[in-house]
């Protein structure tokens, strides 16, 4: 178990949509393929094997036309309530890769991710922190955080537009 007094990354979001919705465009790669990248991305690819050490891996391309891909190994899934995944950056073939910006930002990020029924409505909790990391990959995580709550607000924005068309 990784030391709970650590430094983790938390962005919350209610989004007006049931659960058992939020959970499959969460989980699905086609529904993933329309909404899992930061505003101004573009989802390049997404491929989904959902269950304990499967991988979800996916192709992403920066506003400046950089490709570069991500990937999760899935730890636990509870279905419409939790996944606990490690996020990685990637290489085109799933194999553990580092961030393309900063070389020295942690391999592995321990997430988990919640999904808690509010009448109707879903909240996503989302936390994050570095394992099998150094002294300096932990700092540069913790310094990166406002990148990381612009990132995240972004893709959340992806999903809660998403989620307004997948309603109709």
């Amino acid at each position: 178990m990784e030391p709970e007094t650590q430094f983790q990354f938390a962005i919350t979001r209610v989004f007006d949509a049931p659960r058992d919705l939020v959970w499959r465009v969460w989980t699905d790669e086609v529904h993933l393929l329309e909404w899992w990248s930061p505003k101004g991305f573009k989802t390049l690819s997404t491929k989904v094997d959902l269950r304990p050490g499967g991988m979800f891996h996916y192709g992403l391309e920066a506003p400046d036309g950089h490709k570069f891909f991500g990937r999760f190994i899935y730890r636990e899934i509870v279905p419409q309530e939790r996944l606990v995944y490690v996020l990685s950056f990637s290489d085109a073939e799933g194999g553990i890769g580092r961030h393309f910006l900063n070389p020295k930002w942690p391999a592995e990020l321990l997430t988990t991710v919640t999904f808690a029924d509010k009448g109707g409505k879903t909240e996503i909790s989302l936390r994050s922190h570095p394992i099998n990391a150094t002294a300096e990959e932990i700092r540069i995580f913790e310094e990166g955080a406002p990148s990381m709550q612009a990132g995240f607000s972004g893709t959340f924005d992806q999903l809660d537009d998403y989620l307004a068309k997948s309603k109709k």
